[in-house]
């Protein structure tokens, strides 16, 4: 039984739920769905969507979304195949195609978190990889770079270290105005203990 067999028995899926479905895509005029695929045989144990491509059919349909598994293609189990096996796979389905997935639904209150944290994992993982081990897993760094909610966090992060500086410096102005509050405090206490001639 190879490792390819044995996880299809059994799958830790860490606690997390999990749905199966399908989606019939009609394909655009290149015969493309609009999705990058990632995993597979001989790195992987499973296909998964690396991501979904702006205006195109997956995009438009919205049910297959990035992180699904896919299990399926028109009725083809992929268990076990190559990246490149399934992607000729779908290509050879004129018109439409029908893609099999399982989607991982993790806790609603933790779902942005747990998302954003297992985005920055793939960043530290693919700086610590082979360009061709991070590409056949999809990781490659174009599609990380290209990540909308990575790019996000990072915009997030940099609007908060603008608000911390702020902060730092509003409370530099107040100690300034206050010692400044004190220095003519003193000067009117010095003029107010002059005597001033009657006239």
């Amino acid at each position: 039984m190879s490792v390819y067999d044995s996880y299809m028995y059994e799958e830790d899926k860490m606690g997390m739920t999990v749905t199966s479905g399908s989606v019939t895509l009609k394909k655009d005029p290149q015969n493309l769905v609009g999705i990058s695929i990632g995993g597979g045989a001989p790195y992987c144990p499973c296909l998964y969507v690396v991501q979904v491509f702006d205006s195109t059919p997956a995009a438009r349909d919205g049910t297959i979304q990035a992180g699904d598994e896919i299990t399926g293609v028109g009725g083809i189990s992929v268990k076990g195949k190559g990246k490149v096996e399934v992607a000729h796979l779908i290509q050879s389905f004129k018109e439409t195609v029908t893609i099999f997935f399982n989607k991982l639904h993790a806790d609603p209150k933790q779902g942005k978190t747990l998302d954003i944290v297992l985005k920055k994992m793939k960043h530290r993982m693919v700086e610590n990889m082979e360009a061709s081990t991070a590409d056949a897993l999809g990781l490659s760094r174009a599609i990380l770079v290209n990540d909308g909610l990575v790019k996000k966090m990072d915009e997030l992060d940099r609007t908060a270290s603008m608000f911390a500086g702020l902060v730092t410096h509003s409370r530099s102005l107040v100690r300034a105005i206050f010692n400044l509050s004190k220095v003519h405090h003193g000067e009117f206490d010095a003029f107010s203990s002059l005597s001033f001639p009657n006239v």
